[in-house]
């Protein structure tokens, strides 16, 4: 009597979806199955079936800004005129550095009545500036910085313009954050990378962290680990809007901390392979508009864009 023989079983061992997954990480899903000697196709499914080249929506819940709601603060209470007061004892000069301040109130009519003030001076604009760096100079003598503090002095629709921006910046950062306390509180993305770092300490020279053992610690909590590079960009988007909406208020520096973990993502863009052509596209136009492009890590970052 003839036995019948059990089929082979096709399906690839679980070891081999380990070492799939771990060179999948710095190489192309073709480079890959070339390493393995599977079929691109079995690459293709066991990359796909895992899961771990999916945008991480933990680590997106966590750096994500809460939403923009009605604010309670009286940050933005009324706003008066600032005093009129004598600086250089130059009237028209002294006029200018008034309606300086008065454009700062970020007050929409203010500004506008400013502006429009500003074109009855009858000194040319440009004169009067040179005056300004003149008196700086006087009131500081052997001071370098005394003549550049007089730089676009005299451009009040630019200081308008970073004004207004600085404005609708603050509006927002409380309108997220409901006050200026809920602003500056620390957020759960922020305690993460504290937690994260406890107990490792910083170099003397410049009070960096070692990378190596910054990468070591967020490594190990690879449930927030960005797992492409569109979760990279996020996650450093959400520090650069963080630090805009403090910023606008007083100062938007971030811990040591908090940099130590976006010098890891910075990295993580030169490990992480794009999925298609746009997502390494946005990545080139994050670091061209970012001006990370003398950045240490930017080599790697785009020889793995193009890689």
């Amino acid at each position: 009597m003839q036995t019948m023989t059990p089929a082979a079983n096709t399906k690839p061992p679980v070891a081999d979806h380990q070492k799939v997954l771990a060179l999948r990480r710095g190489n192309s899903l073709a480079a890959v199955a070339r390493q393995t000697g599977l079929p691109l196709g079995t690459v293709k499914a066991i990359c796909s079936r895992s899961g771990a080249f999916r945008d991480n929506q933990a680590l997106r819940s966590l750096c994500s800004l809460p939403p923009v709601q009605q604010s309670s603060s009286s940050a933005l209470a009324q706003i008066t005129l600032p005093p009129q007061v004598e600086v250089t004892g130059d009237p028209e000069l002294d006029a200018l550095l008034w309606l300086r301040e008065v454009i700062k109130t970020g007050n929409p009519a203010f500004i506008a009545n400013a502006l429009e003030a500003v074109k009855r001076i009858k000194t040319p604009i440009d004169v009067l500036e040179r005056k300004y760096t003149q008196h700086l100079v006087a009131q500081n003598p052997g001071s370098l910085m005394a003549a550049f503090q007089s730089i676009g002095f005299a451009d009040l629709e630019a200081l308008a313009r970073s004004t207004n921006e600085k404005l609708a910046l603050r509006h927002e950062g409380l309108a997220r954050f409901g006050n200026v306390e809920g602003l500056f509180a620390e957020t759960p993305a922020e305690r993460f990378c504290i937690d994260a770092l406890k107990g490792v300490h910083r170099k003397r020279d410049f009070g960096d962290y070692d990378a190596s053992t910054v990468d070591a610690r967020f490594n190990s909590r690879a449930d927030l680990l960005p797992q492409t590079l569109d979760d990279c960009l996020f996650e450093l988007r959400y520090w650069d809007d963080l630090y805009r909406l403090r910023e606008a208020d007083s100062c938007g520096d971030h811990e040591p901390e908090v940099n130590a973990r976006e010098d890891f993502v910075l990295r993580s863009l030169a490990r992480i392979r794009p999925r298609t052509k746009a997502e390494a596209v946005s990545v080139f136009r994050y670091l061209a508009e970012s001006e990370f492009m003398d950045r240490k890590e930017t080599e790697s970052i785009l020889l793995n864009l193009i890689g």
